[in-house]
């Protein structure tokens, strides 16, 4: 058992299915209160019924004031989980600016709203645990997903600020990026995911592990696919090298659809 956590109260975003409910799963195991939040309100409660938890259905940007009079007033652990993706990367669908519009408030805005409201207590207290669900896109990129890629960057780019900022007042963030996990948003990547993700794809519960292990050694990245430490390093040292490897995957990608 994870100390850190235990009795700990949590909110798990995207908590319905894949990610979010192996991380509420886990939680949950390990003697955390456990929120679960979802769009789709059947599959909160479903969910919160299986691990003795809390259903608080609805948008994910919205629902902090209610998980935090669900669990009694504290909220210990936030999971910013809830996510979207699409399909695509033609000219046309990559400037498609409705896709981007709802992943920048899912994927990023979301985050900011729910640290809005949780640091406050946090930091008169001391403590408080952020667990963002970024992604390699996050550090790396994905081909065919523009509006992904580049709202994953601005997850990570705020859970590094939230941890640089607020450390050394007891703040806790772990930016979680695997690559492709077996879940209903890989297979809305479409053939880029074939691709790229498919070949390596984990089963999110090791997504869970990952993060677990991670909280216990105090760590802010979480890498559930280690390989892509040596991918960041490499973008980092190599760029026009990486870019490079990256077109010739795009090509790859364009002639086989």
């Amino acid at each position: 058992m994870v100390e850190a956590v235990q009795g700990a109260g949590v909110v798990v975003t995207g908590a319905g299915g894949g990610i979010g409910v192996a991380l509420a799963r886990r939680f949950a195991a390990e003697g955390a209160r456990v929120v679960v939040n979802d769009l789709d309100a059947e599959r909160a409660k479903a969910v919160a019924e299986e691990i003795g938890g809390i259903a608080v259905p609805g948008d994910a940007s919205a629902i902090v004031g209610e998980a935090r009079e669900a669990l009694g007033g504290t909220v210990d652990v936030y999971c910013a989980n809830a996510g979207v993706a699409f399909e695509g990367g033609e000219t046309g669908e990559a400037f498609d600016e409705r896709p981007w519009t709802l992943s920048w408030d899912v994927n990023v805005m979301a985050h900011v709203r729910a640290a809005h409201e949780l640091l406050p207590g946090w930091l008169e207290r001391g403590s408080g645990r952020f667990v963002s669900t970024v992604s390699a896109a996050g550090l790396l990129t994905m081909i065919g997903a523009a509006p992904y890629s580049v709202t994953k960057h601005g997850a990570y780019a705020f859970a590094e600020w939230l941890s640089l900022t607020y450390r050394h007042r007891g703040l806790k963030v772990h930016a979680i990026c695997p690559q492709g996990v077996r879940t209903d948003m890989l297979a809305a990547t479409g053939s880029a995911g074939d691709l790229v993700l498919q070949p390596t794809a984990i089963a999110p519960a090791e997504v869970a592990d990952a993060l677990f292990k991670g909280i216990e050694e105090d760590r802010f990245l979480i890498l559930p696919h280690p390989e892509v430490a040596g991918y960041y390093q490499a973008r980092a040292a190599h760029p026009d090298r990486w870019l490079t490897n990256m077109n010739h995957l795009q090509q790859k990608w364009e002639a086989s659809r």
